[in-house]
Order: C-alpha cells, then sequence, then structure tokens
C-alpha cells in the first residue's frame, strides 16, 4: 500500500512539474522567437534560420526555469494535498513524515541528474549548433536588412546608408562604402538604387551616381548613369568563433587542467582556452554544474510544511515564509555567480555551499521528526 502511496504522490508531483514546466517555457520561447525576428528580418536571413535558431534556444529556457518550477510545483502541491486532508492518508498508514523526504529526496538526484545533463552537454551543443546556422549563413532578403537613415553594416566589409526608402522598395541618396583589403576600398554615392535577382544572383542597381576607388593611396573617380554592385558571395559580421557557452563541459575542464596544472606556454589547444579568458570559463562552469546542485536543497524546502498543520494558526505564515525562503535560494544559486573569481582555490568552496545547505536542512528534518530513517538514504 506503501508503495501506490508513494506513486500516486510522485505522479502528482511530477505531472504537475512537467506541465508547468514546459507551459511556461513555450509562453517565454514564442516572446523570445518574436525578438529573434529581428535575425531575419534586419539581418536579411532566411526563415528556415530563424526556425532553426529559435527551436535550439529552447533547452536553454527550460534549464533556466527548471529549478524554481520544480519548487513551485512541490510547494503547490504539498499545499494542495494538506488543504484536502490527503496527507492524513499517508500518516494514517504509518507513513512517517521523514520517509516521504527520502523518497522524494532520492528523486531529485534523478532530476539533479537531468538538469546536469542539460546543462553540461545539450544546452552548449544546442548553442553551438544554433551559432553555427549563423555562422554558415548568407544574407538572402538584402532588401530587409537596409533602413533608412541607417548605417547597415550586417555585411562584412560593406557598409550602406540611405536616406529614404519608398513602398517599392527603391532607396534614395545612397552611400556605400566596400573595404576590399587594407590598401583599397571603393565609395559609392547613388541618387537612387533597387535590388535585383539576375540568374539566382542579388545585385544593387544604382542610378545616377559616382564612384571613388583609393588603393595604394591613389584615388579615381567614375561617373555613371547606371551601375551593378553584386552582393553575392559576401560574408555576414555574424560572430565565426565559438563563445565560452558554446564549448564542450569537458573542453573547459581540461582548458582548466592545462592552465593550472599542467602550466604550459600560452598557445592552448583549446579554443578560447587562455589566461585571459579564465573566469568567464569559471563562471560557465558554476553555471553548468555547480548551479544544478541546489535541486535537491530545492526540493526539501517545500516540505518546511510538515513542521505544521493546517489547523494550526501559524501555517499560513509559515507558508509565505517557506515560499520566501525557496525564492531566495534560487535567487542565491543565480546570482552567487557573480562571487566567481580567476583564483581557483576559492572558487572550489562554491561547490561544498548547496551540499552543506542541503545535508543541515536533511539533519533539520531527521531531528524534527525522530526517525531512524537516515540510514536508508
Amino acid at each position: 500500500m506503501k508503495k501506490l502511496l508513494f506513486r500516486n504522490l510522485l505522479l502528482n508531483y511530477m505531472s504537475f512539474f512537467l506541465i508547468a514546466l514546459f507551459s511556461s517555457s513555450f509562453v517565454i520561447w514564442v516572446f523570445q522567437a518574436v525578438n529573434y525576428l529581428d535575425i531575419m528580418i534586419e539581418d536579411g536571413r532566411d526563415y528556415l534560420i530563424y526556425i532553426n535558431y529559435s527551436l535550439l534556444n529552447f533547452p536553454k529556457i527550460l534549464s533556466k526555469l527548471f529549478p524554481f518550477i520544480l519548487f513551485f510545483s512541490l510547494f503547490y502541491v504539498t499545499i494542495k494535498h494538506e488543504l484536502n486532508n490527503e496527507l492524513i492518508i499517508f500518516w494514517n498508514f504509518g507513513v512517517n513524515k521523514i520517509e516521504v523526504i527520502n523518497f522524494i529526496l532520492k528523486f531529485s538526484l534523478v532530476l539533479l541528474l537531468i538538469q546536469l545533463l542539460l546543462t553540461s552537454f545539450i544546452i552548449p551543443k544546442s548553442q553551438d549548433l544554433a551559432r553555427s546556422f549563423l555562422r554558415t549563413s548568407t544574407v538572402n532578403f538584402f532588401g530587409n536588412f537596409v533602413k533608412p537613415q541607417r548605417f547597415n553594416d550586417t555585411i562584412k566589409g560593406v557598409t550602406i546608408y540611405s536616406e529614404n526608402k519608398d513602398n517599392k522598395g527603391n532607396l534614395y541618396n545612397l552611400y556605400l562604402k566596400k573595404e576590399i583589403n587594407q590598401n583599397e576600398f571603393q565609395i559609392i554615392y547613388a541618387k537612387k538604387g533597387m535590388f535585383k535577382d539576375y540568374n539566382g544572383k542579388s545585385i544593387l542597381v544604382l542610378f545616377d551616381g559616382e564612384q571613388i576607388t583609393s588603393k595604394n593611396n591613389q584615388i579615381t573617380n567614375i561617373n555613371f548613369s547606371k551601375s551593378d554592385f553584386p552582393l553575392q558571395n559576401l560574408e555576414t559580421n555574424t560572430t565565426t568563433y565559438k563563445k565560452t557557452q558554446e564549448i564542450e563541459t569537458f573542453q573547459l575542464l581540461k582548458c582548466i587542467e592545462e592552465i593550472y596544472f599542467l602550466k604550459k606556454n600560452e598557445n592552448y589547444n583549446i579554443e578560447n582556452c587562455t589566461k585571459q579568458n579564465i573566469e568567464n570559463i569559471f563562471r560557465e562552469i558554476y553555471k553548468r554544474v555547480i548551479i544544478p546542485l541546489y535541486i535537491p536543497l530545492l526540493t526539501l524546502i517545500p516540505f518546511l510544511l510538515f513542521f505544521y498543520s493546517k489547523e494550526n494558526n501559524l501555517y499560513f505564515r509559515f507558508r509565505v515564509v517557506t515560499f520566501i525562503t525557496g525564492l531566495v535560494v534560487v535567487i542565491l544559486s543565480e546570482t552567487s555567480i557573480r562571487f566567481v573569481s580567476k583564483v581557483l582555490s576559492f572558487n572550489i568552496w562554491f561547490i561544498f555551499i548547496p551540499l552543506i545547505l542541503t545535508f543541515i536542512l536533511y539533519f533539520i528534518f531527521h531531528l524534527k521528526f525522530n526517525s531512524n530513517s537516515l540510514n536508508k538514504l
């Protein structure tokens, strides 16, 4: 009978948790996806790039909401069971409160592994893959990223300015600068311009203008009534190297090992692995590995509600205190990343904070409910 009770309790907790997690993540993802429209509209990207980039950011949203939604789910369902007198069934069948806490704490270790899988492997891979779509993509909708009275430099080495743009996409009073190499560049002025596609190639057709070419400090001027400015095979200004958050966790750990233990020269074999970037690497490791360690603590906090029954006058007040406590722990876990420094020995102490807090809270539970179940954990 106890197994059936525990199974039903876990089902109630997890069903609410999963529904709350995915529904809230989906809402945030929709709002975020709207912001990502700038990738397509202002940068002239393809629709497929926008869709892939947006979808690959969904795991990151899941992991961000994971700790708080987990705490809130346990907190809400526990209160609901108490108010509906459903917890009395457990106590009547001889279930000790510490047994419930042990059961949920064990399951929290599974959730901890899932969160570690998300933060340490899935998210870095998805972020790198999302960024790779931008690195390897080309600008397909040139008419979209050129905004009037703005210097547009989406294309690498090319700056385009237009004073005005009509509803048909015609640009007026254009300024273009193209950097060919270190000693050569072109500046073009034109009264009118428009984007055209010829045999699948994008061309900016210019009318009534002047082209100034500077090469090895020699300047030549050419006036034209019509000129074609080809746009194919041009690169974008998107960052081509991997950011720290996109590098694999094992690579970051290997970087720390090389810098602090192997002490090679400055030319490490891992991308973005430099002594100047070591603080960012420590913070990324902290975000991926240490913050998830707060999950067992967050699963224990809602069971502070076991201290009082709903008949107690302090129950409502204690609900508020419990919720604030969980909220403070969530905020602490996220903001403590600011204290991470370049000193390895100092950062190691952060590993023990969630572990010590979890042990202290569990020890309080054990003393409060006077059970011998500590050895069963």
